[in-house]
């Protein structure tokens, strides 16, 4: 029995880069030995195991073969006598396929080395047309390692129209699109993800509401040409170079469906229309509530924050009730930050001029009026619904005094 550190633990060593999980594959051995050793098996048909002491996962060294659709219509086999080269064959990219012995040698058969060095994504087979989970897989690594300048070799490129065009994509789970996407979304360059996917037809398929910010001949060709590029080149980009939070980088992205869908519509408090679009997306592929929730608000709001501080204070004031403000603070510094790259206003570009932008009205606004004192509403007799509009009358009060005392 033999043990190799594979995978992204190897890769992300030999690039330098922090390792978050080691995965092992062991050749020689059969699940009948790691049992007799402690190890804990993972699923009913799956040879994983948990390492007694160190939890991480041992997989035994394994072949597959294309039965069904899907990424999970394969027969695997593995049997004692599979090979290490056998097992990495499997794999997606050369720059996953890279095993490393006991005694810190790589073993490296597929050339992934050499990719690294050449900053290349290459598929190591034709295999791998067999899993359409490939084409997101590929994407999310072309957003993950942008940074270090890599990019995805032609020829897979290629592969990965041929695996759109055979429809295979039509049976991966929405659990499992989901999970690549939002690894993607905690790389430093999302906008990646969706770009490699729209180059390779994909986009379409899966995410059509995304698709549709990039047509440029729709509805307003100079708009839409200005807005892509904002998109693709400057605003999730930057945004993402900002902060790490998933619901904001998520919300950015769909802030544009009320440009698109209402670009011609007057002034609104809130834009039902392309909130429902981003409802149904969320809920096709049972996004996290805590980044549905902001996503939904954000777009149903865009064009009212874009114009936060000609609001009047009545609808600021209800604004913050609807968010549910007093209850979640927190949200108030998220829609703060949304708004200040706002496509409308095109503040991205002036944002360390932090006391002109939306985002610093909205805060403001919110921290003159978040502490008036239910106590003494009390003490005035008001009584169930008496209170909370006593205390949105309140609030309005004291936030038009600021208003006409700064303006």
């Amino acid at each position: 029995m033999k043990i190799y550190l594979v995978g992204g633990a190897v890769r992300d060593q030999l690039l330098k880069l922090p390792i978050k999980d080691r995965d092992w594959v062991v050749v020689g051995a059969t699940k009948k030995e790691l049992l007799k050793k402690n190890f804990q098996q993972v699923g009913k048909d799956f040879p994983v195991f948990l390492h007694p002491e160190t939890h991480e996962e041992y997989a035994l060294a394994r072949k597959e073969r294309k039965l069904g659709k899907g990424y999970s219509g394969f027969y695997t086999n593995f049997s004692s006598n599979i090979t290490l080269e056998e097992d990495l064959i499997r794999r997606d990219l050369t720059i996953n396929a890279i095993a490393q012995d006991e005694f810190g040698n790589y073993i490296d058969p597929y050339q992934g080395k050499k990719d690294l060095e050449n900053c290349l994504l290459r598929h190591i087979s034709d295999a791998f047309i067999e899993d359409p989970l490939r084409v997101l897989r590929t994407a999310r690594f072309a957003a993950q390692l942008m940074h270090l300048g890599f990019r995805i070799a032609n020829e897979t490129i290629l592969l990965m129209r041929k695996i759109v065009k055979s429809k295979e994509l039509l049976y991966l789970t929405i659990n499992r699109i989901w999970i690549e996407t939002e690894k993607a979304f905690k790389t430093r360059n999302p906008h990646v993800y969706f770009q490699v996917l729209y180059d390779c037809k994909a986009l379409h398929l899966i995410f059509p509401e995304i698709h549709f910010l990039y047509q440029k001949e729709l509805l307003f060709p100079n708009v839409l040409n200005k807005l892509n590029n904002f998109f693709l080149s400057i605003g999730l980009s930057k945004i993402s170079m900002l902060t790490e939070d998933i619901s904001i980088r998520f919300s950015f992205l769909f802030q544009f469906f009320s440009l698109h869908v209402n670009y011609m519509s007057g002034k609104k408090f809130y834009d039902e229309i392309s909130a429902s679009i981003v409802k149904n997306f969320c809920n096709r592929f049972n996004i996290p509530i805590y980044v549905k929730e902001i996503a939904i608000l954000s777009v149903g709001f865009y064009k009212f924050l874009n114009l936060i501080q000609y609001q009047s204070s009545e609808d600021i004031i209800n604004f913050f009730c609807k968010i549910d403000a007093w209850r979640k603070p927190e949200r108030v510094k998220k829609f703060s930050f949304l708004s200040n790259f706002n496509f409308l206003n095109n503040q991205g570009n002036n944002i360390l001029n932090i006391d002109n932008t939306p985002g610093f009205f909205l805060e403001t606004s919110f921290h003159i009026t978040k502490n008036i004192s239910i106590k003494l509403i009390l003490q005035k007799g008001f009584k169930g619904k008496e209170i909370k509009n006593e205390l949105n009358r309140l609030r309005v009060k004291k936030l038009n005094l600021w208003r006409i005392n700064k303006f």
